[in-house]
C-alpha cells in the first residue's frame, strides 16, 4: 500500500510537471469546421511537420470546432482558453475577411496571438474547357457586352471570399458588382461541377484547388490567377489578372494563432520554431502536396500583416456596401 507521503509526493512531482510543461508538451492544433477542408489541412500541415522534424515528442492532437468559418473557435480560445499555451488556432483568408465584417462577434483581430503562415493560395477565375473565352479580357468584354448572359458560380454567399473576388474582378474591369449575376453554392466541389454541367459560366475560386480537378480530370480552364506573380507548378502558364489589365490580387493565407494571455516566453518558442520549420526543404515539400504555395510570416510581421489585411478587407467590404466591423 502507498503510503501518505509517497501519495503527496507523486502529486507533488505531478503538479510540478505540469507547472513546467512547455507550449510543445502535449500539443493541440484546432480546426475550426468539419474534418477535411482546408482547417483540417492546415492543421495536418503542422501535425507532420512539428512531429517530423522532431519539434515535438508527441503526436500533435487535431480537435475539429465547426462554425462561422472559425468564429466557434476564436470566441472559445479568446474567452474560455486564453493562456493555453500549447494549442494553436488554424485560421485563413477567410477568416481575416470575416473579422473585417464583424462576424466573430464582440472580438476582434486584437484579441488573439498572431503566430505563423505557412503557405497561402489564390484567387483564380475559371472556366469550363469549352469555353468561348480564353483570357480575361475576353470574359471581361463578354460582360460588357451582356451582363446577363455571364453568371458568376462561387462557394459561399454574398460577402464570403469567392464573391469579393468576383466583386473585385467585375470593379477593376469597370462593371458595377450589384449588377453582377451570382449563383451561391455550398463549397467549391458544387460550383465547379456547375460550371463544367453549363449552369454558370465562370467560376471564382481558388488555384490549388483548380490546380487539383483538373489534375484529376475536371474539365476547367484557369484564365487567370490573383497573385502578384505567375504561380510556379501546373499554373506556371496562367497569366495573372494584374498581367491581363485588371488590378486585383487576392491571396487566401492559412496559419496559427494562440489565447491572448499565453506568456511572451511561450509565445516566441512556437515563432522560433514555426521559423526552423519553414526553412527546411522537407517542409516545403510538405507544403506542396497539400497545394499551398510557399508564404512564411511569423510573429510581429505576420500580426502587422494580418492586421494591414483586415483592414484592406474592411474598406473592400463597405465599398460594396456589405458590413463591417464596428
Amino acid at each position: 500500500m502507498r503510503t501518505t507521503a509517497s501519495v503527496f509526493g507523486a502529486a507533488l512531482a505531478l503538479a510540478a510537471a505540469t507547472a513546467f510543461a512547455g507550449p510543445l508538451d502535449k500539443t493541440e492544433c484546432i480546426a475550426p469546421a468539419k474534418p477535411g477542408g482546408g482547417f483540417d489541412l492546415t492543421c495536418k500541415l503542422a501535425q507532420s511537420g512539428l512531429m517530423g522534424g522532431n519539434y515535438i515528442s508527441d503526436p500533435m492532437r487535431v480537435t475539429y470546432m465547426p462554425g462561422g468559418i472559425g468564429a466557434v473557435a476564436y470566441n472559445a480560445i479568446v474567452a474560455q482558453r486564453p493562456a493555453e499555451n500549447n494549442t494553436i488556432v488554424a485560421f485563413s483568408g477567410g477568416s481575416l475577411l470575416n473579422l473585417a465584417q464583424g462576424k466573430f462577434g464582440r472580438y476582434n483581430v486584437n484579441d488573439v496571438r498572431w503566430v505563423a503562415a505557412v503557405g497561402t493560395d489564390y484567387g483564380a477565375i475559371i472556366v469550363a474547357e469549352n469555353s468561348p473565352y480564353k483570357t480575361l479580357g475576353d470574359l471581361v468584354a463578354a460582360i460588357k457586352a451582356n451582363p446577363s448572359k455571364i453568371v458568376f458560380g462561387a462557394g459561399g454567399t454574398v460577402g464570403s471570399q469567392d464573391w469579393m473576388k468576383a466583386a473585385l474582378t467585375a470593379k477593376a474591369a469597370g462593371l458595377d458588382p450589384r449588377k453582377m449575376r451570382f449563383v451561391a453554392f455550398e463549397g467549391g466541389g458544387e460550383a465547379s461541377t456547375a460550371l463544367q454541367g453549363g449552369h454558370v459560366q465562370v467560376y471564382s475560386g481558388d488555384a490549388s484547388e483548380a490546380e487539383e480537378q483538373i489534375k484529376a480530370g475536371a474539365k476547367m480552364r484557369v484564365l487567370a490567377v490573383m497573385s502578384d506573380k505567375r504561380l510556379q507548378g501546373s499554373l506556371a502558364d496562367v497569366p495573372t489578372a494584374k498581367e491581363q489589365g485588371l488590378d486585383v490580387e487576392w491571396p487566401i493565407i492559412r496559419g496559427f494563432y494562440v489565447g491572448p494571455k499565453v506568456s511572451d516566453a511561450d509565445y516566441q518558442v512556437w515563432v522560433d520554431t514555426f521559423d526552423k520549420m519553414m526553412a527546411t526543404p522537407e517542409f516545403a515539400k510538405l507544403q506542396a502536396e497539400r497545394g499551398l504555395f510557399p508564404f512564411a510570416l511569423t510573429g510581429a510581421k505576420l500580426d502587422a500583416y494580418v492586421k494591414q489585411r483586415v483592414a484592406e478587407y474592411a474598406k473592400e467590404a463597405a465599398d460594396f456596401g456589405l458590413n463591417v466591423a464596428k
